[in-house]
Parts: C-alpha cells; sequence; structure tokens
C-alpha cells in the first residue's frame, strides 16, 4: 500500500538539497517552483511517516495481543487512527492543480438588478476582502467603476498569499469563486419591503509569476487610449490616460482608467491580460483532459449560478456542492472557511472516484 510514496520520499531529499544550494536563490522563478513542491511533498511525506508509524504500533499491539490482553484492548483505538492516516495521505496523494500555490486576480461585475446588484457586489468584495485578511492575504484593487449609490459596477483586484504550499495557497481556496452569485433580499431602494433576486459575476484568474511566463507579443496587441472618465485626480477628462488593450489572437479585451499615467494603466493591463490568458490556456489544457474536466468543481462556464445569499433567511446555499448553512450574516464578513472547504472536499472526492475509474 502507498508503494508509489517512495519516488515521492527521493524528490523530497533531492529538493532539500537543491534548497541548501545558495545559487538556487539566485534564480527567483526557480526558487519559487521548488519552494512550492518540496512544501507539497513535506505534507506528504509527514503524513507518510505518520501511516508507517501507526502501522507499526498496530503491528506490535497485534503480535503482543495474544499474550498481554492489554494491548488487545488498545487495538480498536491503533485501528481507528490508522484508517484516519491512511485517509488523509491517500487524500494528499490526489494530483494537485498545478496552479494551486498561485496568487489570483478577481474580477467582480454587476449582473442583473441594476443598482441593487451594484450594492451586493460591493459586499461580495467586502466579502472577499475580509476572508483574504483572515488568512493573512494581501490585497490589491487594481481597477474599479462605482455606481451612485456606492455599489461596484466592475472592480479587479489582485489576491496575494504567504505561503509556498500549494495547500494554502490563494488559487487553491478561491478558484471555486467563480460563477454567479445570486441574491435575495429586500433591497435598500425598495419602499414596500419586497423581496428582490438580483446577481453579480465573479471571474477568478491565476496571477502569472513572471511575464515571460505567458508570451503575449506586440503584434498580437491593440492598444487604444483615451481620456479617462468619472471620480478620479486631475488627470481625468483632461489627458489621454486610459488605456484599453485587445489580444487579437483570443478577443480578450483589458480596459485600464485608475492609474494617472497612461504607462501606469498600460502596466496594469498587461498584468491583468496575461492572468486571462494563462486562464484561457489552462481551460483548453483541462478540456483537453477528460479526468481533470470531470472532477473540476470549479467551472469553466461563467454563467453557472453557484451560490444563493438568501438575506431574510440568513442563508448560504451552494448549488454545486449542496453546502447549507443558516450564517449568511458571518459568511458576508469573512467566514468562508466552510463553504470553501466543501467545494475542496467534493474536488477532491471526484478526483478520487475519477482515479478509481482509471485503475
Amino acid at each position: 500500500m502507498f508503494e508509489s510514496v517512495e519516488t515521492l520520499l527521493t524528490e523530497h531529499d533531492e529538493l532539500q538539497e537543491q534548497l541548501a544550494d545558495p545559487a538556487l536563490h539566485s534564480d527567483p522563478v526557480r526558487s519559487k517552483k521548488v519552494n512550492r513542491r518540496y512544501a507539497e511533498l513535506a505534507r506528504i511525506v509527514a503524513a507518510y511517516r505518520d501511516w508507517q508509524a501507526i502501522t507499526d504500533d498496530v503491528s506490535a499491539a497485534t503480535e503482543m495481543a495474544a499474550e498481554d490482553p492489554s494491548f488487545a484492548e488498545e487495538l480498536p483505538a491503533l485501528v481507528e487512527s490508522l484508517d484516519a492516516a491512511s485517509e488523509k495521505l491517500r487524500r494528499l496523494l490526489i494530483p494537485r492543480d498545478p496552479l494551486d500555490a498561485r496568487d489570483i486576480i478577481m474580477e467582480i461585475k454587476m449582473g442583473e438588478g441594476g443598482a441593487e446588484s451594484a450594492l451586493f457586489a460591493a459586499d461580495l468584495l467586502r466579502m472577499y476582502l475580509h476572508y483574504a485578511e483572515s488568512k493573512r492575504w494581501k490585497s490589491e484593487i487594481i481597477e474599479q467603476t462605482t455606481s451612485d449609490l456606492g455599489g461596484i459596477k466592475d472592480i479587479q483586484l489582485a489576491i496575494k498569499g504567504t505561503s509556498s504550499d500549494p495547500a494554502d495557497g490563494v488559487w487553491a481556496h478561491l478558484k471555486y469563486e467563480g460563477g454567479v452569485h445570486r441574491v435575495q433580499r429586500v433591497p435598500a431602494t425598495e419602499s414596500q419591503g419586497r423581496i428582490h433576486t438580483s446577481a453579480a459575476g465573479v471571474l477568478v484568474f491565476p496571477e502569472v509569476d513572471e511575464p515571460e511566463e505567458v508570451e503575449i507579443s506586440a503584434n498580437d496587441l491593440k492598444i487604444d487610449v483615451y481620456r479617462s472618465s468619472g471620480p478620479g485626480g486631475q488627470s481625468v477628462n483632461t489627458t489621454d490616460s486610459a488605456v484599453r488593450i485587445t489580444h487579437l489572437p483570443t478577443g480578450i479585451v483589458v480596459a485600464m482608467q485608475n492609474e494617472k499615467s497612461q504607462l501606469q494603466n498600460k502596466e496594469a493591463g498587461m498584468r491583468v491580460l496575461r492572468a486571462r490568458v494563462l486562464a484561457r490556456q489552462q481551460e483548453e489544457i483541462d478540456a483537453a483532459a477528460s479526468v481533470v474536466r470531470k472532477s473540476q468543481i470549479r467551472t469553466m462556464d461563467r454563467s453557472e449560478r453557484i451560490r444563493t445569499y438568501n438575506f431574510p433567511e440568513n442563508r448560504i446555499a451552494d448549488h454545486r456542492t449542496g453546502y447549507k448553512a443558516y450564517n449568511l450574516d458571518a459568511v458576508m464578513n469573512g467566514a468562508l472557511d466552510a463553504v470553501v472547504e466543501s467545494c475542496i472536499l467534493a474536488d477532491e472526492e471526484a478526483r478520487l472516484a475519477d482515479l478509481g475509474d482509471q485503475a
């Protein structure tokens, strides 16, 4: 059982030697990759050693139980511990999404429901910012367009993690958030107390580690500049600082106007564009790999309704996993752990089932 771990133990030792080499740290890109893989394998190694130790304890207790009844009494608890250790190791051996350790760029857009949808988009932004804060992640607003009532028409933000371990990665947790989020509540603009249903859309992209990772030729870009609009500094409506970048091969369009200079807006736009192109490439890879396609809870259909937030009942429901709880007030303040965990577990179960089908 778990014979494949031996290969991983060897790789773990090799990575440990690489990390001790000062030359590795002069190459930030390679160093990041090695650290991520080492952190991933460290969990597996620790779980495997725990499983080995408990296996030895069960064998010893079984052997000695014939002579001493006290050892027989310990066996049920040891066997239970062994089952738990086996399950933990089995789940850790599920092939991970190679992007799990990545930081992300998230977009939140108002959808059906007009002004109420924009207000709900602002609530989702607050929820994700609080969740990121609880994880000690760093958040950065790249671009935003606000509504008259203080809502969000469209916002793009970057969220950066603090750990090399893919299991703690931002993408590993927030990749499941992409889709349509539906809200049911009495809008602030409703004078007769009627419950309305509206929605906001969320897109999540893994951030590109280095610009060279995604090759984008200047010949493949159409760049337009124009005057910024809306609230801002002195440059708004006076200089052509806003930038719209079109990636001709994919048709992806990114527009930026938050920064005061054209150069800053172009840099921010290219950052988002690279993330979107990387996500497009990964979707194509996933679509070609039947195992990944069938097992993913994260949807590639951005029009799918994934979750409902029912304020009158204080209820949160995830339609993909069946998760339901009556603590919506806490969730909107960033207590997303249980919701996200339901997606991670459902994804693991699907991947395990697919691995079983291949066996």
